[in-house]
């Protein structure tokens, strides 16, 4: 799996998840600011990805999440096992 594909996956999730424009939902994209999402939004965010993730993502890992980008970056090491 690339870093797009994990972009394309979370901005599905984004979209069909938390309701959230298509337009909205691009890399720079500041989720707290831009997307509206809260902490309680992200957790419920990382649950929805699990299940492409091969290793354990641990709560320090997304504390300096800021940007959709961020999270694809977080993402990414744990999904190449898959």
């Amino acid at each position: 799996m690339t870093k797009e594909d994990v972009f394309v996956k979370l901005k599905e999730i984004l979209i069909q998840e938390f309701e959230l424009e298509e337009g909205t939902v691009t890399p720079g994209a500041n989720l707290a600011a831009d997307l509206d999402l809260d902490s309680i939004d992200a957790v419920d965010l990382i649950v929805k990805m699990k299940p492409l993730l091969s290793g354990k993502l641990e709560p320090e890992q997304f504390k300096q999440v800021k940007t959709v980008q961020d999270v694809v970056e977080v993402l990414y090491p744990l999904v190449q096992d898959r």
